[in-house]
């Protein structure tokens, strides 16, 4: 079946052009020029994918997105001008499931949209698969994290790195592999994503709870092994 995606961009000649290079890879491509209107789209969920842009006139891209993700998990690919971090990790913490900075390449571009549909047909293996390590719970069927009975509020993006490293437990992870498994493609040599949200998963667990779980292997990446601390 054909997929639909919907691209919600205020520059008419950045829409054409995405458009016309969809359609011409066999996609359907329906075009907003602003914020208002992309959400009243998105939300009716006749499309697949959206390709949301950041900077919208009558409401920004932040703010759909939020609006979106509490009613549906369709796959959004964030576009923007801005490059920084801080924006990125932003996106990502609203639910987007994947970043793209203008200007772009349009092989860049549909690498990331087949990359966002792979994560989404591949799911989990297991549901109802119940995760432990020492008191730390990790339940995929309810997506939610504890220790010792303590809830743990994660974000999409914590939860699925926790995931990924409790999936490999005792292996040392580098930073390419985080990347490429939990963000579902090379983040252009750019890493210290992965540092971020490390340290964002040390502060709710280890640092909460005096434990450590998650390991720095210097010159490597990472590794996720049940240590007590002192």
């Amino acid at each position: 079946m054909t997929k639909k995606l919907l691209i919600v961009e205020d520059e008419t000649k950045i829409a054409r052009f995405m458009q016309l290079e969809l359609e011409h890879e066999g996609y359907t491509v329906d075009i907003e020029p602003n914020g208002r209107s992309g959400l009243e789209k998105a939300l009716s969920g006749r499309y697949d994918l959206i390709l949301l842009d950041v900077m919208l006139p009558a409401l920004n891209g932040m703010e759909v997105l939020r609006r979106l993700r509490q009613v549906c998990e369709t796959p959004v690919i964030m576009l923007t001008a801005k490059d920084g971090i801080t924006d990125r990790v932003m996106g990502l913490d609203l639910g987007a499931d994947d970043y793209i900075t203008k200007p772009f390449a349009v092989e860049e571009l549909l690498a990331r949209i087949r990359a966002a549909f792979r994560r989404q047909k591949i799911g989990p293996a297991n549901p109802t698969e119940i995760m432990q390590l020492g008191k730390l719970k990790f339940d995929m069927q309810k997506y939610t994290v504890s220790y010792d009975n303590n809830v743990i509020e994660l974000t999409k993006t914590e939860f699925d790195l926790l995931k990924y490293l409790l999936l490999n437990k005792e292996i040392v992870l580098s930073r390419d592999i985080l990347l490429e498994k939990v963000w579902g493609y090379d983040y252009a040599g750019d890493t210290n994503i992965v540092d971020v949200y490390i340290r964002y998963l040390r502060s709710k667990i280890d640092d909460r709870f005096n434990i450590k779980f998650i390991h720095t292997i210097r010159g490597v990446g990472y590794q996720l092994k049940y240590d007590e601390a002192d």
